[in-house]
């Protein structure tokens, strides 16, 4: 077959076209059959088995595999799978028949994904039960030591996220190779969901698990989300949120139990550190009600008011002053004021001087 005539398959088999493309193939006879079966086209490596996966076209996978013989495990350049094609794209159909022929439901394609990962970054929970149901593991994890339920809360869509509980109660205990918890990846793309999401993670998990839900990380979720609303114009979000972000620290706190002074990363930082650095004052004082210390130093000897300095944010810095915390050199001699470089921060140590007028 010549280039024109392979570049027109995959085509008919992206467009699922079956009857075309059966016809172009019948043509060629038995040597074209067999040149279609075992070629893979372009950079990807792709085979038609792989195009009609991904576009969802059953009956070309079908004609594929059982009258062409094309196996049911051919991998493009990334070794992907057509189920990994399938499951990415959420189609239930193919994934149903692509295992029923014998695809290895854990098979992993480039970096460690499995076919229930690439089904997380969808919303269709049918095609994730059907996965489960054959077999898919939702605590193997990719090359980033992200599992499943990474992927899942990162997407935010609450029925995945309780169906993966539900099947699997302790998938929650996980951290990837950057310490990165599933609370962690709660910070969505989608602003809408995000909350929910959240909820349906804490709602779910047990008491006693400080080292995977601390409200620092939260903190950062919820902060996150704030961007993403900013970003999106809705710009009734810097007011809207902050009250619902704080809702969820005391519910971290008073309801789970959470230690709100918890550090959960190598440079010890806490949920105080987090918000001074982003110049959230709100939060800080919620912290402070909660039961943060004030005075806290992370692994450089670093207090909440370095942090609001090394953000530039002149509010967080004068709060936590009023609330009594004086500036103090870290562990390699800085002082937070040291840190102050825009004239509003600057102007926060002035006032606050024993000789300022």
């Amino acid at each position: 077959m010549d280039d024109n005539t392979l570049k027109a398959l995959v085509k008919l088999a992206q467009e699922g076209q079956l009857s075309s493309l059966e016809e172009q193939i019948t043509s060629g006879g038995s040597a074209a059959a067999q040149t279609v079966s075992s070629k893979h086209f372009g950079r990807s490596g792709d085979t038609l088995l792989h195009y009609a996966a991904r576009h969802g076209h059953l009956d070309v996978v079908e004609y594929l595999i059982k009258r062409l013989g094309m196996d049911v495990e051919v991998y493009n350049n990334d070794y992907k799978r057509p189920l990994h094609e399938a499951a990415s794209m959420s189609h239930q159909a193919c994934v149903s028949y692509l295992l029923r022929e014998g695809a290895k439901v854990d098979s992993l394609k480039k970096a460690d994904w499995t076919p229930l990962m690439m089904a997380c970054t969808r919303r269709n929970l049918d095609v994730i039960q059907e996965l489960l149901h054959h077999g898919a593991d939702p605590a193997l994890r990719n090359k980033d030591g992200w599992n499943s339920f990474h992927i899942a809360c990162r997407e935010g869509y609450p029925p995945v996220i309780q169906h993966l509980l539900l099947v699997a109660p302790d998938v929650w205990r996980t951290v990837s190779k950057t310490r990165r918890t599933p609370l962690h990846t709660a910070d969505v793309a989608t602003p809408q969901t995000a909350l929910t999401a959240v909820e349906s993670l804490l709602s779910w998990t047990p008491s006693g698990m400080d080292t995977f839900l601390w409200p620092g990380c939260f903190w950062r979720s919820t902060r996150r989300l704030q961007q993403q609303l900013t970003e999106s114009g809705l710009s009734r979000c810097t007011r809207s949120l902050s009250p619902g972000q704080n809702e969820a620290l005391w519910f971290l706190v008073r309801d789970l139990n959470v230690d709100v002074n918890q550090r959960a990363t190598d440079m010890q930082l806490t949920a105080l550190h987090y918000a001074a650095k982003e110049g959230h004052t709100s939060s800080i004082k919620t912290l402070l009600e909660l039961g943060a210390d004030l005075h806290v130093r992370d692994k450089k000897g670093r207090s909440a008011l370095h942090m609001a300095c090394i953000g530039q944010h002149a509010d967080a810095a004068q709060t936590l002053m009023q609330l009594g915390l004086r500036d103090a050199a870290d562990a390699s001699g800085i002082t937070a004021r040291q840190h102050a470089k825009k004239q509003h921060v600057v102007q926060v140590f002035e006032c606050d001087s024993p000789n300022a007028s």
